[in-house]
């Protein structure tokens, strides 16, 4: 794909996706005019970067409780966020990146529900052998992947733009929260967080939730 097929599938306007990907408006200009051509493994990242866009972040409907699968470890047995969440990984079998809830946890930004269920991760098809995966995408970019503890979970800005991507049939306490605590240990100030453009305005309606927080 060339850069106007790359910008054309996602639906963006050229300064949509120049602020989604950090690229200068004008270069984006430059390049789809043929004023400019982007180097080889520019267009190589792109395409699989914008590859996994289309793809993974969204998930239709939350997973039923099904007897035919197994159980994961219950929260509720397990004392701190980190330890439940190393026996889910162990018990999993798998190199799965943790994603929203858990990846607030595994930050220390989101504490967790003793009566949690769900898992969001990335990874393969069979992790769904267990009640309560769900699976965003098989693939990730490693440049949105952090490990910490034996851990490996989506960065904040990920996150983030995870969050409002299945906004509709997630709890969006556990990103409030993260948030307001980001705001405040961070000089008031959400700088260093971005979130794609068809995002943008809702991304500001919850800061704005997340700096009044703690005042509920």
């Amino acid at each position: 794909m060339n850069i106007r097929e790359m910008r054309t599938r996602l639906g963006d306007t050229q300064s949509e996706f120049a602020a989604r990907y950090h690229i200068p408006f004008r270069t984006v200009q430059n390049w789809e005019t043929g004023l400019r051509k982007p180097p080889e493994y520019i267009l190589s990242l792109l395409e699989n970067r914008i590859k996994e866009d289309l793809v993974n972040r969204k998930t239709a409907t939350l997973p039923k409780y099904d007897s035919r699968k197994s159980d994961l470890p219950k929260r509720s047995d397990y004392i701190g966020a980190l330890s439940w969440l190393k026996a889910i990984r162990d018990c999993l079998e798998e190199n799965v990146v943790f994603a929203l809830d858990e990846a607030l946890m595994c930050q220390g930004l989101f504490g967790g529900r003793s009566d949690e269920y769900i898992i969001w991760v990335y990874g393969s098809d069979a992790v769904t052998r267990y009640n309560g995966v769900v699976i965003l995408g098989n693939s990730i970019s490693p440049y949105c992947v952090k490990e910490k503890n034996g851990l490996r979970f989506t960065d904040l800005n990920r996150t983030l733009s995870d969050a409002l991507a299945n906004e509709s049939i997630l709890d969006m306490q556990g990103i409030t929260e993260a948030l307001s605590q980001y705001y405040y240990s961070n000089d008031e100030s959400f700088d260093g967080l971005f979130v794609s453009p068809e995002y943008q305005d809702r991304f500001e309606n919850l800061a704005n939730e997340a700096i009044e927080y703690y005042d509920n």
